[in-house]
This record gives C-alpha cells, sequence and structure tokens, in this order.
C-alpha cells in the first residue's frame, strides 16, 4: 500500500503551496498540488475606476509588483483604445528586464540553490582549490579570489561554531542527495553572498522610473516619469548615467557568474534532466518582456523581441510551432473551491469569475487528495491541454524559430551534459532555461532596449503618455481589453470589461496558476502534479523530502500571485500603521 507524504508548507517560496504525494518504496506515484490561500484582487477592483486598476492588482503580490501593475495598464489601455508612445514601451521594457532579471537571479541563489549545496560542506573546502574550481568552469567573475573564498569560508565556519545557522537553520545537509564537492559547495555560498549584493542593485532601474520599489508607479496612457535632460525631478543625464552603468553591471553578473554557476551545477546533477518532465504542451508570446495590447496577432505596434514570435508547441514536438490563439484559453474549477455562474463548464478569462465557495475540512488539514476539490488554484487550460508557461516555454519557442543567442546556449548545454532536446522539459531544464533567458534578456537590455531610449532622448523624443484617452468622455459605453505579458515565471494576462466608465469585471490568469492548478474535468494533473506524479520521481526520505522539493522550487512557485489571504468571518487579519 502506499504512503502518504506531506509537505506543508513548502518553503522557500513566495506564499504556501500544500503537497501531497503517495509513494511507493522510493518512488511517487501521485501527486496533489494544494494552494491554500484564497485570492480575491479580481473582486476589490470591481466597479473601480480602471486607471486606478493597476495600484490595486499589484499587489496581488509583494514580489511581482511591476509586472502587474503593467498588465494591468495595458489590458485597460487595450479597452479603451489608448496608444502608448514608444519611450514609455521601452520604459516599461527596462522594468520588466530588471525585475525578470532580478527575479531568476534570486531564483537560484536563494531560493533554489540550498536544495543542490551543501553549506556545511563549504567549510571543509581548500580556498585556492575553489578558485582552481572557479577558474576551470569558464567563472570569469571578479569576486573570485581567494581571498574572497577564504573570507567566505571563515563566515561560515564561524556560523557552524556558533550553533546557530541562522537561514540555513532546518537544511538536510546529511542527505545523500547532495553531491558536489567542498569546493564548488564554497564558490557556491561566496556567490550566493554576491547575489545578494547584485539584485539590490539591479532593482535599482525599476525605482528610477517608477518612483520606488516595491509597488512603483505607473500610468494608463504612459509612464508617471518624466523626461527631460534639464531638470532634477526628471529623468535626466545623471539618471541614464546611473542606469548605464546598472546594465552593464548586470550583464556582467549574469554571463560571469550566473550562468557558468548553473551550467556546472546542473551538469553535476544531470540525473534531474531525467526527472521532473511534466506536460508537454508550451505556450509563449514570444521572449520573456514581450508586450502585447490584446491579441498578438492583431496587437498594435508589437515588434517580436529578437524575432521570437508568440506559439505554441503540442504535445511534446518541439520542432513544431503552432499560432498561439488567446481564444483558446480557459479556466477549470473542477478541483478548486470556486463556483461558476451556470454550472462548472471551464470559462475563457474574458467571461471568467472568482467566485468562492470552500467546500474543504476545517484546518489543520490531513489530507485532502481524497475529494474532488482540494485547493484555491483554479487551473488553466489551453485548447483543453494542461500547459507549461515561463521560460522553459519561452526558450523552447525561441529555439525552435532558431533564435541565435539562444540556440548557442541551449546547444551547449545539450553537448556538456550529453542529454536531449526533450529533455530540458525536466526538474533541472527548468533551473537551466532560466540562466539562459537570463543571458539572452540581459544582452537585449544592454544591445537594444536602452540604447534604443537613449537614441530617442538625443533625437527629442520625450513623450511617455498618451492624454487622448485620459478622460472617461472619450471611452466607448461598454468595451473589453487584455494584456498578454511574458513575465519572469512565465505568461501573464489581465482581462477586463468596462462598463458605465467601471470595471464590470477583471480577471488576472497568472504563471502559477497555470503550472500549480489541479486536476480538470478529464482527471488531468496539472504540471506541478504531473512532474511528480509519473510513476519515475525519487524521494528517498519521506522526513527529509529534497527531491520533491527540487522539482517544485523549479518552477519559481508565487502562489501570492496564484491566492490571497482571506479570513472566512470576515474580520481584520492585521493592522499596520505608518508615521
Amino acid at each position: 500500500m502506499a504512503e502518504r507524504v506531506v509537505i506543508d508548507p513548502l518553503t522557500r517560496i513566495e506564499g504556501h503551496v500544500r503537497i501531497e504525494m503517495e509513494v511507493q518504496g522510493t518512488q511517487i506515484k501521485k501527486a496533489w498540488a494544494e494552494t491554500t490561500q484564497y485570492r480575491g484582487i479580481e473582486t476589490i477592483v470591481k466597479d473601480r475606476d480602471p486607471r486606478d486598476a493597476w495600484a490595486f492588482v499589484q499587489r496581488i503580490c509583494g514580489v511581482c509588483t511591476s509586472v502587474h501593475a503593467i498588465a494591468s495598464c495595458i489590458a485597460v489601455e487595450d479597452a479603451i483604445g489608448a496608444r502608448v508612445p514608444e519611450q514609455a514601451n521601452l520604459i516599461r521594457s527596462m522594468v520588466m528586464a530588471s525585475q525578470e532579471i532580478q527575479d531568476h537571479v534570486i531564483h537560484f541563489y536563494h531560493l533554489q540553490a540550498l536544495d543542490w549545496v551543501n553549506v556545511v560542506s563549504a567549510a571543509k573546502a581548500d580556498p585556492q582549490k575553489t578558485y582552481d574550481f572557479a577558474k576551470r568552469i569558464g567563472s570569469t567573475w571578479k569576486g573570485n579570489t581567494v581571498e574572497r573564498f577564504t573570507k567566505v569560508k571563515q563566515t561560515v565556519q564561524g556560523i557552524l561554531d556558533s550553533g546557530q545557522l541562522s537561514i540555513f537553520t532546518g537544511g538536510y545537509w546529511d542527505h545523500p542527495a547532495y553531491k558536489l564537492p567542498p569546493e564548488a559547495n564554497l564558490m557556491a555560498v561566496a556567490h550566493y553572498l554576491d547575489a545578494l549584493e547584485f539584485q539590490r542593485s539591479m532593482i535599482r532601474i525599476c525605482t528610477v522610473f517608477g518612483g520606488k520599489n516595491p509597488h512603483p508607479n505607473f500610468l494608463v496612457g504612459g509612464m508617471a516619469c518624466t523626461i527631460d535632460p534639464d531638470k532634477s525631478e526628471s529623468i535626466n543625464q545623471v539618471h541614464t548615467d546611473q542606469i548605464r552603468q546598472w546594465v552593464a553591471e548586470t550583464d556582467e553578473f549574469v554571463q560571469q557568474c550566473y550562468l557558468p554557476d548553473v551550467v556546472v551545477i546542473m551538469d553535476a546533477y544531470r540525473e534531474y534532466y531525467s526527472i521532473g518532465k511534466s506536460s508537454d504542451t508550451f505556450i509563449a508570446a514570444g521572449m520573456a518582456g514581450s508586450m502585447f495590447f490584446g491579441d498578438p496577432a492583431t496587437a498594435r505596434g508589437q515588434e517580436p523581441l529578437g524575432g521570437v514570435k508568440p506559439g505554441v508547441l503540442l504535445d511534446g514536438d518541439y520542432k513544431t510551432v503552432h499560432p498561439f490563439d488567446p481564444g483558446k484559453i480557459a479556466e477549470n474549477i473542477t478541483s478548486a473551491w470556486y463556483t461558476y455562474e451556470g454550472g462548472e463548464a471551464a470559462k475563457t478569462p474574458d467571461k471568467g469569475e472568482t467566485t468562492p465557495q470552500y467546500t474543504g475540512p476545517k484546518p489543520p488539514y490531513t489530507w485532502l487528495g481524497d475529494q474532488e476539490k482540494y485547493t484555491w488554484s483554479k487551473a488553466p487550460r489551453y485548447d483543453g491541454r494542461p500547459t507549461q508557461v515561463g521560460p522553459v516555454a519561452r526558450v523552447l519557442l525561441a529555439y525552435a524559430q532558431g533564435h541565435k543567442r539562444t540556440v548557442e546556449l541551449v546547444d551547449m548545454v545539450l553537448k556538456k551534459s550529453g542529454i536531449k532536446l526533450e529533455q530540458m522539459n525536466s526538474t533541472a531544464g527548468r533551473i537551466m532555461c532560466r540562466a539562459i533567458e537570463a543571458a539572452t534578456s540581459s544582452e537585449h537590455l544592454k544591445a537594444e532596449t536602452f540604447p534604443k531610449f537613449i537614441e530617442n532622448i538625443k533625437k527629442g523624443d520625450l513623450d511617455v503618455f498618451d492624454s487622448t484617452k485620459w478622460e472617461p468622455s472619450s471611452w466607448p459605453e461598454e468595451c473589453q481589453g487584455y494584456s498578454i505579458v511574458e513575465v519572469s515565471r512565465g505568461q501573464l494576462s489581465h482581462w477586463t470589461t468596462i462598463k458605465d466608465k467601471k470595471i464590470a469585471n477583471y480577471q488576472a490568469v497568472v504563471p502559477t496558476t497555470w503550472l500549480a492548478g489541479g486536476r480538470d474535468d478529464k482527471g488531468k494533473e496539472g504540471p506541478y502534479e504531473a512532474s511528480l506524479g509519473y510513476g519515475t520521481h525519487p524521494l528517498v526520505k519521506p522526513e527529509e523530502p529534497l527531491e520533491p522539493m527540487r522539482t517544485i522550487h523549479s518552477y519559481d512557485p508565487c502562489m501570492s500571485c496564484a491566492v490571497h489571504v482571506l479570513d472566512p468571518d470576515g474580520g481584520e487579519l492585521v493592522q499596520v500603521v505608518t508615521p
């Protein structure tokens, strides 16, 4: 009889997810992904001014703030017919790139690295051998010095000697699944600390254009910041010089530190290119940072980033790119605690509903997998298929379309690790695709987006706002619009219906909902569940479930995007007072 194993909550992610598994021997046979928070932001913006929606929906998450705000602005702009100036779109692109690259770096070093890097082992490393190891793997990062590695080793040893492991408390440091030699572990711990400094600097790009971070300022019709080289309160020469430096530092860190680290660490765990396979249909609206006002096939003024067009890879065919049709997106609630008017048939987002109907047991739970409904996450499907979104989808799509730099990096990984392209659909593949995407994104930001922005300023193009559709009197009595945006974790879309100058309906289909959703009306598992439940995923020590944590972490779950906290009694959860 199968043993039941529960991880609740699965940590080092944004928000809460519970994983239930049936295990036989050392293999997982079935899995259930259970989102245990409720998302209700869509209902909060109903009947509000559409121009204010971005300020509310960016609070879907405390990490992915800017991308939700941009997606919301675009959805409203699509509905009312606003035409955003090129400079405003370029600013949005730079904000999107800074958030995406920062997110990928944080994911690997601060949320996932401890699944692969044994911190305790780093205290046993020889700093000189660590330096030699870093040089041998092709890491040219400026922080790779004997002095630096010696200092980090002393820091790790001091933590161990204190008996208080701080953020490293609770790690499964004796687990047999750790394989890296001490020198690789010491190098990775040093880069973990370097990444803390990097990510703080990187996000300043967002802060300059948005005024603050998180929750920066945006504007329907363009951007809230102004460009004026002669004014201190506007984007001026000082700001652009700073941004140029931050962009260069970003590309340096990604190319010289992050990418080489991921390549060598995933190669050391190359068996994970055969573990964690999931749904074999992929959708993406192009490369990371792609933004569309409605259907990409007809969207106004959009050029494919790097020439990579929106597309779909169906049923394990990684060569044939099919057209992407947003009309084939629908959200299923068979396994979710929601109700739809007129029954439970899946609904397209433009007609979607967010009506909670909790039918589960009172927490704490023992086992939810026996019930038909077991999660707060809806189950999006593309043409009825469970679908993967995210860096793996975008990299595979770019590869299929022959994007030169993507092909170069993917082929390098395939050759080094001796794997086939289809093995990128795996735990290691999802992590590797993030690093590949960070490399192509940082290069595009440095070579294309930022220089174009500066070139336009030199030409005298300082326009960042379309005022022609600002007044509600210029809007139709009823209109609909949506955005398709490629963000760090995958495809994000916001959908809005506006009636009588107010929001009549609002829906957000987020990457984590695509991936964390449960079973649909045909009994098909969502991507998280499928990646654990094919019957071949290892779990050696149920009391230390490192292997399934590796796989679920590879998606970089953001449950706060998929859900929001609800007090079932409608009472106040917390009160925060600021000066």
